[in-house]
């Protein structure tokens, strides 16, 4: 086999290695999230969404802390989550977000996500509604 060939055959190797690893991943975190009564999963699943979202379309933010009833109580009903008064943390500061978000019946994956970030939350109402900093 020519060097450019072993190259590229192990470059392949490293995929597959690479994706089964991702997909052993993906696997452990669905039998671990099966372990959540379903409100608390799908609240989960809603959650590492919308921080995932936020992320990637707001590029100066880093979300790495959520809470969904932050300012208002979640509406879980059998495979959806409404979060109107939830709130997100990046780079230390908390912001207002709302967010509704529907999952398949086993609340382990997302059909459908919408949400609408808002303004930052100031530091002296942090306390009042669990916001940590």
């Amino acid at each position: 086999m020519r060097p450019v060939h072993r190259r590229m055959a192990a470059s392949a190797a490293a995929l597959l290695l690479c994706a089964s690893a991702a997909e052993a991943a993906t696997t452990k975190r669905d039998e671990m999230i099966l372990h959540l009564d379903p409100a608390t999963r799908i609240e989960q699943r809603c959650n590492a969404r919308a921080m995932g979202v936020i992320g990637r379309e707001h590029q100066e933010m880093r979300p790495d802390e959520l809470v969904a009833y932050a300012f208002a109580d979640t509406k879980v009903g059998a495979d959806n989550i409404v979060a109107p008064g939830a709130a997100v943390r990046s780079a230390g500061h908390w912001y207002r977000l709302s967010y509704r978000c529907r999952t398949t019946a086993d609340g382990l994956d997302i059909r459908d996500f919408s949400y609408a970030l808002g303004s930052e939350v100031p530091k002296s109402d942090w306390s009042a509604h669990y916001l940590v900093p």
